[in-house]
């Protein structure tokens, strides 16, 4: 884990600080037997800026049934068109053997955020649709994660989304209510929760940075509720500061946790003939 600190060297500042882990399927949907590609990349999503990405620390495969598969040793590293020159990213391919949706979970190396200087881990997650709407909304087994409560696929410009927040594998405090400890997802209230949109290519004009990243919060239930304006890939970033560590060169560093979820909303509904 040596290169955290390199890491900070090579992102650039921009002038917007919202730097995040993407995880972008070539297509949101995908037929069975079709093969889907996905990029893992890090930067500014909405100014496509990229700068290098430490290789994931997970990367798990959920198949319609609930099946977890890690496919971390899967990942490709690629070379990415970055701020100046060319940047690390990583790439995952695989092939749906069933009708259903493919739920995707990355971790990310912790990484030095370079605008703040603290240390951030993401959790990321998408949802590749595949001819059956069946296991989108399956919750993590744990961590800090997000679980999207409107399908996260089928949407339209404008359309209102919901997702929720949760915690699972933390005790619970005396008092709590009786259950598994540990293992029951907790809802993680009043926390912020940034959206922003991805933009393949750079912009040619760029807007206050109040109108690249929007800001909100979760309510009590851990559920944010978001509209999403535009056609695209969009993100919601959810931020918890809670102590946690992790030993980088040998030294315990305080880590951020966040939690992502990755969503597509497509410019107008697929048509075909009726029978």
């Amino acid at each position: 884990m040596r290169q955290l600190s390199t890491l900070t060297l090579l992102l650039l500042v921009s002038t917007s600080q919202a730097h995040y882990h993407m995880l972008l399927p070539d297509k949101p949907s995908a037929k069975k037997g079709e093969e889907v590609s996905v990029i893992c990349q890090f930067g500014h999503p909405f100014e496509s800026e990229l700068s290098t990405m430490f290789a994931p620390q997970e990367m798990i495969l959920i198949g319609p049934g609930g099946k977890r598969t890690d496919v971390t040793k899967n990942l490709e590293k690629v070379s990415l068109k970055g701020i100046k020159g060319k940047v690390d990213g990583y790439r995952l391919k695989f092939t749906p053997d069933q009708r259903g949706d493919y739920v995707i979970e990355m971790t990310s190396a912790p990484t030095a955020l370079p605008d703040t200087k603290e240390t951030i881990q993401d959790s990321v997650r998408v949802v590749v649709h595949v001819q059956a709407q069946k296991g989108w909304d399956r919750e993590s087994s744990e961590g800090f994660w997000g679980m999207p409560m409107t399908r996260p696929y089928g949407l339209l410009p404008n359309a209102v989304f919901q997702a929720k927040y949760a915690v699972t594998h933390e005790r619970r405090a005396k008092g709590e209510r009786e259950g598994k400890e540990g293992r029951e997802p907790w809802p993680v209230s009043n926390i912020l929760v940034e959206v922003e949109r991805y933009n393949p290519t750079p912009p040619k004009e760029l807007p206050a940075d109040e109108f690249i990243t929007r800001t909100m919060k979760t309510d009590f239930y851990g559920v944010v509720t978001t509209n999403l304006p535009e056609a695209g890939w969009w993100c919601l970033t959810a931020t918890r500061r809670a102590a946690a560590k992790a030993n980088i060169d040998g030294k315990g560093v305080e880590v951020t946790r966040r939690a992502t979820l990755w969503v597509y909303v497509d410019k107008s509904a697929p048509t075909k003939p009726t029978e």
